[in-house]
């Protein structure tokens, strides 16, 4: 599927293409597995190289990740609101990852926001523990958004110094992911140590 919808946009710019563009960078919110980044990555790349206007892949990718963040909100902000978790976040490691970013939120809710772009794997759960913990609709809306523009102009800055060379920098972040994953967890890990630690 994922070849298909690449071998697609490589021959249809056009507004469905950003369309497409869109929904890819939404649906990582709502379905994490789905390769939302490396859809990006190509628009980016076919922006830098090729005949889609780069503005529009940006401004495309921008909207999707809002629209699929602000989605996620509202799970969540449901979830707190009714206090019984459905069954895809009731699993030991969801509800593990869930606990503990919405335990840090009491503190760093803010900084979550900013950089959850940045956090492969768990850009949608911040959005759930946001609206799980009360965080107002605007001001997930502004901070996601600011992340959403940052991490965008990340990769837009990354196409243009490996010209815009789609395997290059699908590896690069690909390397990067892994390495951001392995932190996170080794940090939830340290963080749920050292919290029973004190509770003992």
């Amino acid at each position: 599927m994922l070849d298909s919808t690449l071998d697609w946009l490589r021959t249809h710019e056009g507004p469905l293409a950003y369309v497409l563009l869109g929904l890819a960078a939404l649906i990582e919110y709502v379905f994490p597995p789905f390769p939302g980044d490396v859809v990006a990555i190509f628009g980016i790349c076919l922006a830098l190289a090729a005949s889609y206007r780069v503005w529009l892949v940006y401004l495309a990718l921008v909207l999707g990740a809002v629209i699929g963040g602000q989605t996620m909100w509202l799970v969540g902000r449901r979830i707190g609101l009714r206090g019984t978790r459905p069954a895809f976040l009731s699993g030991p490691r969801m509800a593990k990852a869930l606990d503990e970013i919405q335990l840090r939120f009491e503190t760093h809710g803010t900084l979550f926001l900013l950089v959850h772009r940045f956090i492969p794997s768990l850009r949608a759960l911040v959005f759930v523990a946001a609206g799980m913990s009360g965080i107002s609709f605007w001001r997930t809306l502004v901070l996601g958004g600011i992340s959403a523009m940052l991490w965008n102009a990340v990769l837009l800055l990354a196409g243009w110094l490996v010209s815009a060379n789609w395997e290059h920098l699908a590896g690069l972040v690909s390397a990067y992911s892994t390495v951001v994953v392995v932190l996170v967890v080794v940090g939830i890990a340290v963080a749920i140590w050292r919290h029973r630690a004190a509770k003992r």
